[in-house]
């Protein structure tokens, strides 16, 4: 069986969720309220102007052609989860330390595959 995947979104702004439903097969739940993303929401605000490390990302998104836009709330960090039913927990928490800050996906197949389907508890 294949194990479902979400992605929780903060904003829902023109089409963007719509598009990027394109490119992810699961279900996309939008957080208006940001409830998800904790009582102590990761920003970067000024500081990710003067970091290296977002404006390399910056770079790289924009060389690969990504132009994302300039609306909606853009300061709140993300993440991915990897998180197993039951009470198997989380086995993998990225929280991106900078904007742009990818997830190793050798860690996310890694920690997906050991997800139990059917889990006793």
């Amino acid at each position: 069986d294949a194990l479902p995947i979400y992605a929780v979104v903060k904003e829902n702004i023109g089409t963007e969720v719509a598009h990027f439903q394109q490119y992810f097969k699961g279900e996309i739940y939008l957080d208006e309220k940001k409830r998800f993303y904790g009582p102590f929401r990761r920003k970067m605000i000024l500081s990710g102007f003067v970091r290296l490390g977002v404006w390399q990302n910056f770079l790289r998104a924009w060389k690969n052609g990504y132009s994302g836009n300039m609306e909606g709330e853009g300061f709140i960090l993300g993440g991915v989860f990897v998180i197993g039913a039951g009470k198997q927990g989380i086995f993998l928490e990225h929280r991106e330390k900078e904007f742009g800050d990818k997830v190793n996906l050798t860690a996310v197949l890694e920690a997906a595959g050991k997800i139990e389907a059917n889990p006793d508890n």
